[in-house]
């Protein structure tokens, strides 16, 4: 079962500094058939205006996972951290027991990021942030686990979820395969290009909701960076 869901059907949201888009209900979005996706409740593509962001605000029993597409988020949070994640890279904040942080574009230019939240499997716990590299060249033309709190997975930043969160580029022609455990969810959306899952077409910041196979099969029409999520 592949569920396309296309980028002019999202839920959206705009001020003068950010224009967002949700696959899911969220804030003044509601659609009761997108409520989430296994442990998966939030995907967010976001649009940040330069020197602009989210201010001080709290979260709590949540594994929150933001990938920069374009420009750099600057975090700040309660607990003293503090960092730059730029195009490319990864975030992951881990609210536990409760957390304040702050997200801002410090750049001058715009800043795009996909921000996905994580139902823990454990309630609670103390909260903590982290952020790390991963290149782009090294994850030509397969899918690679950036965030995960699966076991194996000791490579990727840790989450404390039973689920993956995983990137990758392909150039056009190029596929990569991905097998699903059965009763898994997997949510796939686009930063760029264009891809066929399964043989069903995907464009460029559309989603695709996957459950039910055995393997995914993504084949990219033209240049793509792929971020997926993979739940119970």
């Amino acid at each position: 079962m592949i569920e396309v869901r296309s980028f002019d059907s999202l839920g959206a949201f705009q001020t003068d500094w950010l224009n967002a888009k949700h696959h899911f209900s969220f804030g003044h979005y509601h659609d009761a058939k997108r409520i989430g996706w296994g442990a998966l409740r939030v995907w967010n593509d976001d649009e940040i205006q330069p020197q602009t962001g989210f201010p001080p605000h709290p979260h709590a029993e949540m594994e929150i996972i933001t990938y920069v597409r374009d420009g750099a988020i600057t975090h700040e949070d309660s607990l003293g951290n503090k960092g730059r994640t730029v195009a490319g890279d990864i975030q992951v904040m881990s609210a536990g027991s409760g957390i304040r942080h702050a997200e801002y574009n410090m750049e001058d230019e715009l800043t795009r990021i996909f921000q996905i939240w994580i139902m823990p499997d454990e309630r609670g716990g103390q909260p903590y942030w982290n952020a790390r590299e991963f290149p782009k060249g090294e994850r030509s033309g397969e899918l690679v686990v950036l965030a995960s709190g699966r076991k194996g997975d000791e490579d990727a930043l840790p989450i404390r979820a039973d689920a993956r969160v995983l990137g990758g580029t392909l150039q056009a022609g190029q596929s990569t395969t991905y097998a699903l455990e059965p009763g898994r969810h997997a949510y796939l959306a686009l930063a760029k290009g264009q891809v066929t899952v399964n043989g069903t077409q995907v464009s460029g910041r559309d989603g695709a909701a996957i459950r039910d196979v055995d393997t995914i099969t993504i084949t990219a029409l033209e240049d793509a960076e792929v971020v997926m999520v993979d739940t119970k």
